[in-house]
């Protein structure tokens, strides 16, 4: 008579290398939703600057959100805000002095390290010959009430290109 089956030694092989997988997979699965769920700073971030180039080439002012056409909606995972200029104001650039923080994302859940209420935020100055109406950009990681900076930053690392 033949058996057929498997051994209670296989079995107990196959749920060994199951839970090895499992603790060396989920940590690294968490880190890249984590990571998926702060990518759209760097898009958010990058519209705002493009949009924000583009006012400061026409009026040689930086202008708030309303007067550069940025609508950015709350989501989920960051609530986006305007700082600095709000309404329909606008500011020259030659008045830009030590810069104006003019974007900011703020967290809303616990991103891995990153605690809730961190925030990415860009800040606007002139540059160079502000006769031109030229501007840069210095972005900026907080990591909130407390936390690691660099967990934050880690996590968009495309962000800190935006500075110029």
């Amino acid at each position: 008579m033949k058996k057929q089956g498997f051994t209670l030694i296989e079995l107990m092989v196959v749920i060994v290398i199951m839970g090895i997988l499992a603790a060396v997979a989920v940590p690294k699965l968490f880190g890249m939703i984590a990571k998926s769920k702060a990518s759209e700073i760097g898009t958010a971030a990058g519209s705002y600057v493009k949009l924000q180039d583009a006012y400061v080439a026409e009026a040689a002012a930086m202008g708030s959100w309303t007067k550069i056409g940025y609508a950015m909606k709350d989501g989920d995972t960051f609530g986006y805000t305007p700082q600095g200029l709000t309404g329909d104001a606008t500011t020259l650039v030659e008045s830009l002095g030590n810069g104006v923080e003019g974007w900011r994302a703020t967290s809303k859940v616990k991103l891995n390290d990153c605690p809730n209420a961190s925030y990415w935020n860009i800040t606007v100055k002139a540059a160079g010959n502000s006769a031109q109406g030229m501007v840069s950009y210095t972005t900026g990681v907080s990591n909130g009430p407390t936390g690691n900076t660099n967990a934050c930053k880690d996590l968009t690392p495309s962000f800190s290109k935006l500075d110029s």
